[in-house]
């Protein structure tokens, strides 16, 4: 018995298979993904994929090949292209419109109408997105297998159609992934969270290197590839020569270089990190947190909680359906509040309901700030709404008076939410999928949080004579130890001699000048192809669409000029949309057409088309939508669309035909766990013995468990009391501990030692974790009158069984 959707004699979708081609060039991808259809009905098929792709990735073609036909696809503005598929698809011809949401721009809908039956389609989607880097400076590429149910607040149009399909059953279609890697630097290796055929070398210097996905994979989860170079955080630039036929002047015609920046802070200044701010910890407590994601979640919270700053304020909220605090406005930190937090920490459940971001945040920002107390929220969800750009558009207002960290939980976190969020909130996003630990990240966050904000960030260009700039992306405004931006900039005229550029980034830092500086040949990269023209044409499309929205220009103008920019471009924008039309083709369309799933595991692969009626229809249609076509305008066009589809639902099921819509395609989730890859490599990491792989199991968790136990011992201050549950995270008695104590020594003192020389000497892989912890115990310490800390450190390490200096303690 198949899953999801089937035809009445149960059979499957008629989706073959699946072929993705991904170029990587340093840091940006090229996505080629080629999906093969086949109508196996006795009537014409029209149907409707959903699909996501990165928030930040820029559509440049899209074709479809019928038989030996190729249609290419061409940028329209959006309602010309949506009128010409509809008299296309009416008149019996052949024709595809893919369209981005206008709710979230990491959703999009490719429309397929008129596919005979018998026949064959391939369609071929390619884009070019900037790749994330992670925390151990790899880049990530993903290719998902997910996409969320996206939450819709009640009398909110719903625009965005998106269901999964449980898992029962292998997918009817196949899944080939092949990768070229390139780069100026030596690629170092290349780990994956799948199995994957031997890293393949084309030079001894190791800059080109292809890899395929292993036969035989389900896709029950993301592909994950993660690309390590030499000295990936070294800032860098890229300059692209543009096409000749372009227009003269334009973004096309001339040369654009894309800088990459990593700023380094001055040691002195980030050796002490700030002790003031009010952190607000905004977790999701929909239904889909339940079991283990709540469950990490309050761990993270703990630690979060032990690591704030004495004298800082804090706050947690949850939400859902409905939201609420812990404390009706921010509190001090000090022992009692932690202890009071701590508590209700342990009884929060996954129990609110769906997931209304939108409302807390209006709370949040109701609030006013304290003084000399920065506001960083740290916001947790593993949901999708549809209306992310309110929710940006609200972040975006607030961002003078705060930065915002986000964190997306689980394989179906919208990228458009989580890295919106960061961005307009002048903070850092996070993404956790897969067997991630979401404790690191968190912490990792945290220490960016802790950094001083830098402020009065510019960038000065000196260029030859002849040659002028012109910066495509939005202004800089943060900047963290270790985290990448980009500037895209559009370079115009001629040089009549020099053949350097450079880009010069200042700003301040706790009142002092800091700069830094990039030189870069203004040679063109070889073999780029367009790819850094339609990032750079996207990124500017996305300045424009914000523009519109805020009502800052001309509307009329703007909108104008993203169509202009995206047609000359030949990337999506929210105002136009990609159309093809086989003209050749017409054929004769009777009534209404039958809807199909695909059975998947858990995928986002699917389509829609119309449902089969039991009556007699129309010998031939003219003119006249369809029923996807009608579909299509109640979800575009603001009509309550959610009613229509609970009505064809309906009509669906009294025909046995099943569902109505379902979902599609690739998209990029930022995440990182060294621990869970695969290196291509290495044996499998993975125990088959499932005995000795459930008892490993239990002794990870365990040693997890001590070092959770060891961090909710401690107290706000960082210390530590000696009795019997410290000795037993050591797995010693207390009067083990109380006999060894050295003379004259503070039982505090000494158990805060302990736990010290406990976590440098047996979690030392784990130090992003607990490193906070870590410094304000040392902190304390250090306030503390101890006579001979040196022979106390070598007592502890006797008792404990460890080796760790005092110097490495950071006493």
């Amino acid at each position: 018995m198949n899953c999801g959707l089937v035809t009445e004699k149960n059979e499957p979708v008629p989706l073959k298979s699946i072929s993705v081609e991904v170029r990587v060039q340093d840091h940006v991808a090229t996505v080629s993904s080629t999906l093969q259809y086949v109508n196996e009905e006795e009537r014409p098929l029209e149907a409707l994929f959903v699909f996501p792709l990165p928030a930040d990735a820029a559509v440049c073609h899209f074709s479809a090949k019928i038989g030996e036909q190729e249609i290419v696809a061409e940028v329209q503005e959006r309602e010309t292209a949506r009128d010409r598929y509809d008299d296309a698809v009416s008149s019996g011809q052949q024709a595809f419109l893919l369209e981005e949401s206008k709710e979230s721009p990491d959703v999009f809908r490719l429309s397929v109408g008129c596919l005979s039956p018998g026949q064959n389609a391939a369609v071929t989607i390619i884009y070019v997105t900037e790749l994330a880097v992670q925390a151990d400076h790899s880049l990530r590429f993903c290719l998902p297998a997910v996409l969320n149910p996206r939450y819709t607040p009640a009398g909110s149009a719903a625009g965005i159609v998106s269901e999964i399909s449980s898992g029962c059953g292998s997918v009817p279609y196949t899944l080939t992934l092949s990768v070229h890697v390139s780069s100026p630097k030596p690629i170092s290796k290349l780990e994956s969270s799948c199995t994957l055929d031997p890293l393949v070398f084309l030079h001894s210097d190791h800059t080109q290197a292809t890899v395929n996905l292993s036969p035989g994979h389900m896709f029950d989860k993301d592909v994950e590839l993660f690309v390590f170079y030499q000295d990936t955080h070294q800032p860098s630039a890229i300059v692209e020569a543009g096409v000749t036929t372009a227009p003269s002047g334009s973004l096309m015609r001339d040369p654009v270089v894309m800088i990459s920046l990593y700023p380094e802070f001055p040691e002195e200044v980030m050796s002490s990190l700030a002790t003031q701010g009010e952190f607000i910890f905004v977790m999701d407590r929909s239904g889909s947190m339940s079991n283990t994601r709540i469950e990490s979640a309050k761990d993270t919270l703990l630690l979060l909680l032990k690591s704030l700053p004495m004298g800082c304020y804090f706050n947690i909220y949850g939400f859902g359906s409905r939201f609420e605090s812990f404390y009706p406005k921010s509190v001090k930190y000090n022992q009692k509040t932690m202890d009071q937090a701590l508590k209700r920490v342990k009884k929060m459940k996954a129990d609110l309901g769906g997931t209304k971001i939108l409302e807390p945040l209006k709370h949040i920002y109701s609030q006013p700030c304290y003084p000399d107390h920065p506001r960083q929220l740290f916001i947790f969800t593993d949901g999708e709404v549809r209306n992310t750009k309110e929710v940006l558009d609200l972040v975006k207002h607030h961002a003078h008076s705060h930065r915002c960290f986000s964190f997306g939980i689980g394989e179906g976190a919208s990228t458009a939410l989580i890295t919106g969020m960061a961005r307009e909130g002048s903070g850092h996003a996070q993404f956790i999928t897969g067997t991630d630990r979401m404790q690191p990240k968190v912490m990792q966050s945290l220490r960016f949080a802790l950094q001083p904000a830098v402020v009065n960030i510019s960038v000065d260009w000196t260029l030859p004579d002849g040659i002028t700039v012109d910066t495509l992306s939005p202004p800089i405004n943060v900047l963290f130890q270790g985290q990448r931006s980009l500037i895209y900039a559009h370079l115009k005229g001629e040089s009549s001699g020099g053949s350097e550029g450079t880009v010069t980034v200042k700003y301040s830092l706790k009142d002092q000048p800091v700069t830094n500086q990039l030189h870069f040949c203004l040679k063109p990269t070889e073999e780029t192809g367009l790819a850094v023209h339609r990032l750079a044409a996207r990124t500017l499309i996305r300045s424009l669409e914000q523009k519109e929205r805020s009502g800052d220009a001309d509307v009329e103008s703007v909108r104008s000029r993203i169509v202009e920019l995206s047609v000359q471009a030949g990337v999506s924008s929210v105002r136009t949309a990609f159309i093809a039309i086989n003209k050749d083709s017409r054929q004769t369309v009777k009534g209404p057409l039958l809807q199909r799933r695909v059975p998947t595991q858990g995928t986002a692969y699917g389509l829609l088309s119309g449902p089969q009626s039991a009556q007699p229809q129309a010998p031939e249609r003219t003119k006249s939508k369809s029923l996807l076509g009608s579909l299509r305008q109640a979800l575009f066009k603001n009509q309550d669309s959610q009613k229509f589809i609970q009505s064809e639902r309906k009509d669906a099921q009294n025909s046995r035909n099943g569902d109505l819509y379902s979902t599609l395609l690739v998209n990029d989730r930022a995440s990182y766990s060294s621990r869970s890859r695969l290196r291509t490599y290495e044996p499998t990491r993975y125990c088959r013995d499932p005995i000795l792989a459930s008892h490993q199991a239990s002794s990870l968790d365990k040693q997890r468990d001590l070092l959770v136990q060891l961090v909710s011992l401690q107290k706000a201050s960082g210390c530590w009391e000696l009795d019997a549950t410290l000795a037993d995270v050591f797995g010693k008695m207390e009067d083990e501990l109380t006999n060894q104590k050295p003379a004259q020594v503070d039982g505090s003192v000494w158990a805060t030692l302990l736990a010290l020389i406990w976590l440098y000497g047996c979690k030392i892989e784990q130090q992003v974790e607990w490193q906070f912890v870590a410094m304000k115990a040392a902190s304390w310490i250090g306030s503390q009158k101890v006579g001979d800390l040196s022979r106390c450190v070598c007592e502890g390490n006797v008792l404990l069984g460890c080796h760790v200096t005092k110097e490495a303690l950071g006493i």
